[in-house]
């Protein structure tokens, strides 16, 4: 039997993360909220399924969210795509260098990443922005599927707490050495030998960038924290 090349892996993953139904209550959510819309999007056909990651396959930088928006991915069907939370992380992200441009309104809108992949360890819409631990629990095999197929991947970016947990127990599965980490905006962490860093930062929630706990300020310092140490931990 010919082996699959990595596109053949790809498509194939992707395949079963837009067809995944293992979690019922994120099912009836995410199809509801496709259904009923939003007035503003009421013209939109809803994507309406679990979202896939999306990016360079070749990258060296992961970014991890929690998951969906309700009326953003879930609506679009790419990370990150069509709400403000997209809107704060893709102008940071064309600043640093990383996005060929600020805005990613929709799948066909030209946004292209460098050196970047983008996912989230929950693949549906959670109602309140909230996925159960079971429900984290069941994406973690498409995390951990990305993660095997990102090979070249040496620098983590974790947005917010839950995804930076997420990140370390998964490594902390790999190496009995890994202390527990705690959640620190801009904290970098050493994942063991032979795997990458991980980058801690405030999630880009509307809720933290208008009440000013996250600034595009601090948000930048991020990515050139991160670039910096893609390019060998040098400054400047």
């Amino acid at each position: 039997m010919k082996a699959m090349g990595e596109q053949e892996k790809w498509d194939k993953l992707n395949d079963e993360i837009t067809s995944c139904r293992a979690c019922p209550r994120l099912v009836v959510w995410r199809e509801q909220v496709a259904r009923q819309k939003r007035r503003a999007y009421r013209e939109w056909d809803y994507w309406g399924k679990p979202v896939p990651g999306f990016g360079d396959p070749h990258a060296c930088l992961l970014i991890v969210g929690l998951a969906p928006g309700a009326h953003g991915s879930n609506r679009t069907g790419r990370m990150f795509t069509g709400d403000a939370s997209g809107d704060f992380l893709y102008a940071a992200l064309h600043r640093a260098g990383f996005a060929n441009q600020p805005r990613a309104n929709h799948l066909r809108d030209g946004l292209e990443l460098w050196n970047v992949f983008i996912t989230a360890v929950c693949r549906c819409a959670p109602p309140d922005n909230r996925p159960l631990p079971g429900e984290i629990l069941n994406c973690r095999q498409f995390l951990l599927r990305e993660l095997a197929l990102l090979s070249h991947v040496r620098g983590i970016v974790a947005l917010g707490r839950v995804a930076f947990e997420q990140i370390a127990a998964i490594y902390r599965e790999k190496s009995s050495e890994l202390l527990r980490l705690n959640f620190e905006h801009g904290r970098l962490y050493s994942l063991g030998e032979n795997s990458p860093w991980l980058l801690a930062s405030y999630h880009p929630s509307r809720q933290n960038t208008q009440t000013g706990r996250l600034t595009a300020a601090m948000f930048d310092a991020v990515w050139r924290q991160a670039k910096a140490e893609l390019d060998g931990g040098q400054t400047g």
